[in-house]
């Protein structure tokens, strides 16, 4: 038995009922009885709300409510969702406009709610929300990521939420102005919308005093803070619930107007009260991700090793700030020296919600999607105008093994790391080697191939205390309480996988218990690609505690001294007894003798710092110039996790997280039209990745144990996303290089590939 896992690829026992249509989702899970919810969200991007009426909604069949802003105001709520607050470069406060629970005023993008009706039906609700009355003065809509316009909010008179920076802008400043070489060059980061399998949803009812939520989200313990503090109940008078979750993205992680409506009408009618979004409502309403351009700059010695890097950036907030406070911030894969400086500048917009995906705070030496994106774009364009090999100006900079650890320039440390080592084995599963016959063979027919690599280096923890609990059933099964929250990622496998592997507990006697706030007192939930590593050191920690509770009563049980008693891994063992008991055996002889207080075992455990999975992507585009049409027709990726739990999950992950990146890079973008309409408000017209879009993957591991948890892990959620984006564009661009394209941005579309192509050869002709 090896201490720290058997590292086997278990298939996911949560797939049975997923697969067989017994999963557990917000319809599924929510009482027959329930009213049902229609909303009324705004019309216009941006307005003065100068009449609303909801009388006639009110004595409509089957209604039973109808929300609106004064109803919490009348009620004595704290009517505002909370925005992140932070500080600008200068020192001064960023903007914290207020974001009313439901629309007061005025209105500020399409879709903002402004009245929920409650009744028998959703039927009945739809028909009686379009009795409503609703007027609305427009007023010009602001577009443009750039300070002025039409201020959407009173207090922020040039819509500029915050202007945000890290690093030492002086040092910066003099490695540029020093440098043999510069390269820079401007990306966008197009905006998506997440689009998770199953769209936002809630329920909710009250019941002997007390509110119980039901939602669909990555965590129950901040939803539960912010109902208690707007609707001004007491903590203890929440409960909330997550079922099973089709997808989050960090999405899903935010308190929304929705839920502070259902939970108001079930409290005032004493029913429960659903609401679930269809799918044109929830790419309204959801928060989306990206949008950013960014100015990516690179500042090179004589030997082509990076000195400094900056990047301004502008990020598109939509029309309020982040709930949970989450913006871009970036850094470097390879050696970082004096100067790493950059600067955030974000402005308001009135066509929709914006939050990017990385937390001011919590992410500071490495990046995720965005920053990769960014820096790995602007380190092929110096390959390409420095000369130099893509893979030979990475080596250059990667930061040496024997290095380790190392401090980064923004205070956080890399604990360890081979990426030369992980580069050479993605070469060489790659077969970088036939790249050349292969861009031969297709050209000669007439096609463009490319080929492109995406080296990244990503930050994982967020909170880095996590609690477990492991409780004796009297049947002889076993839960563990656990405070992460899975959403669709296989927890329930790995989590009765490690506990097994800990304890010989065989995983078919493990149920895993998640998202209840009454069973389980404290969560960090689940973002960042936390969940495994810092669960795992939770559990690790409550075994310790089992060990150390059942070793005096079996020493007393086998007529030995406590010091002679063992576990091995799957028994208890003493020199001179015959007794070998299991962990559930040991209960079971427990409970005989009314030791209660041995059928519960709890522990926290707290990170000590970070660890930092890393990797390569390496792909191949083909374009056919007639066309435009594009292919990713080869994708190979080798990544660093540390030590796996499960292979076939984190496989899993990368894989899932790699079709995510492709979608982006080829075919999804959120378009606005002129009067902050959204376009692509359907599948029809937002286009997502399909089966035939996505190729086979090569997936390998080259571990390196992380020594920031005794397991030796590194997270791997989202680390197929980190890569795809970068890796995919870059090959496009290679693709196109030699018919003089110098600049292609996401997404890479026929349409936008055959624009571009068409225009140079005419310009050629």
């Amino acid at each position: 038995m090896q201490k720290f896992g058997k590292s086997q690829p278990v298939k996911r026992t949560e797939d049975v009922r997923f697969l067989t249509g017994h999963g557990q989702y917000i319809e599924d899970a929510a009482p027959k009885d329930a009213l049902k919810t229609w909303v009324l969200r705004s019309p216009v991007a941006h307005g003065v709300i100068t009449a609303l009426d909801v009388e006639d909604a009110r004595a409509a069949d089957g209604v039973h409510m109808v929300v609106t802003y004064q109803d919490y105001v009348d009620a004595g709520y704290d009517t505002g969702i909370d925005g992140i607050l932070i500080k600008n470069r200068d020192g001064s406060s960023a903007a914290a406009p207020h974001r009313p629970m439901l629309a007061h005023e005025r209105v500020r993008h399409v879709g903002e709610p402004i009245a929920v009706v409650v009744a028998d039906t959703l039927d009945q609700a739809r028909d009686a929300g379009e009795m409503i009355e609703l007027e609305v003065d427009d007023l010009p809509v602001k577009l443009d990521i750039a300070p002025g316009g039409e201020p959407l909010h009173p207090d922020v008179p040039d819509n500029r939420a915050f202007d945000w920076g890290i690093g030492d802008e002086a040092a910066t400043e003099e490695a540029f102005a020093k440098a043999a070489h510069t390269v820079s060059l401007q990306v966008e980061d197009n905006r998506i919308i997440v689009n998770s399998m199953e769209p936002r949803g809630c329920f909710a009812e009250w019941r002997e005093d007390r509110l119980h939520f039901t939602f669909g989200g990555q965590g129950v313990w901040g939803v539960k803070g912010n109902l208690a503090k707007k609707l001004r109940l007491a903590e203890e008078q929440v409960h909330v619930v997550t079922p099973d979750v089709g997808g989050g993205f960090g999405m899903k992680s935010q308190p929304y107007p929705e839920y502070y409506a259902v939970a108001h009408a079930a409290r005032v009618l004493g029913r429960p009260v659903l609401w679930i979004g269809d799918r044109s409502e929830s790419m309204l309403s959801d928060n989306g991700g990206r949008d950013l351009t960014s100015l990516a700059e690179l500042a090179f010695d004589e030997d082509l090793k990076i000195t400094g890097y900056r990047v301004h950036t502008l990020c598109n907030l939509g029309a309020y700030n982040a709930p949970f406070g989450q913006i871009i911030q970036t850094t470097l894969f390879s050696k970082v020296l004096t100067g790493v400086y950059d600067i955030q500048t974000a402005w308001l917009r009135s066509e929709g919600i914006y939050t990017n995906t990385t937390q001011v705070d919590a992410y500071r030496g490495a990046g995720r999607p965005e920053a990769i994106y960014v820096l790995e774009r602007v380190m092929d364009r110096a390959a390409r105008e420095l000369g130099v090999e893509p893979l030979e100006l990475r080596r250059r900079n990667f930061i040496a093994p024997a290095s380790f650890p190392y401090p980064t320039i923004v205070g956080e440390t890399y604990d360890v790391g081979d990426f030369g080592r992980v580069l050479d084995r993605a070469a060489e599963e790659a077969d970088l080697g036939g790249f050349a016959d292969r861009k031969a063979a297709d050209a000669a027919k007439g096609l463009l191939r490319g080929v492109g690599l995406c080296y990244y280096i990503e930050s994982i923890l967020g909170d880095p205390s996590e609690g477990a609990e492991v409780e004796f059933l009297e049947d002889g099964r076993v839960n563990i309480y656990v405070g992460t929250q899975s959403n669709g990622q296989g927890h329930e496998t790995v989590y009765a996988q490690f506990l097994a592997d800990q304890t010989g507990i065989p995983t078919e006697q493990i149920t895993v218990v998640q998202g209840d706030s009454d069973l389980i007192a404290r969560g960090g939930g689940t973002g960042g690609s936390r969940s495994v590593t810092t669960q795992a050191n939770a559990t690790l920690a409550t075994v310790d505690k089992m060990v150390e509770a059942f070793t005096p009563f079996l020493a007393e049980e086998m007529g030995v001294e406590e010091d002679a008693v063992e576990f091995d891994g799957e028994t208890f063992r003493a020199p001179g007894s015959n007794l070998t008991p299991t962990f559930v055996e040991a209960a079971e002889m427990a409970r005989a003798q009314g030791r209660t207080d041995l059928m519960r075992h709890s522990a926290r455990a707290t990170l000590p710092g970070r660890s930092f999975p890393n990797g390569a992507h390496i792909c191949e585009v083909v374009i056919d110039p007639e066309t435009g049409a594009a292919e990713v027709d080869r994708y190979t990726v080798v990544d660093d996790f540390g030590n796996l739990i499960n292979p076939a999950l984190a496989e899993g992950q990368v894989h899932g997280g790699v079709a995510q990146g492709l979608g982006q890079a080829m075919l999804e973008h959120v378009v606005y039209d002129s009067e902050g309409q959204l376009l692509t408000a359907s599948f029809m017209d937002y286009a997502m990745p399909r089966a035939s879009d996505v190729p086979m993957m090569g997936f390998s591991t080259e571990a390196v144990p992380s020594t920031q948890n005794p397991m030796g892990m590194k997270g791997c959620g989202e680390a197929g996303t980190v890569g795809a984006m970068a890796a995919v564009a870059n090959a496009v661009q290679d693709a196109v290089w030699a018919r003089g394209v110098r600049q292609m941005d996401m997404p890479f579309t026929p349409m936008k590939l055959w624009e571009v192509l068409r225009d140079d050869t005419i310009a050629a002709e």
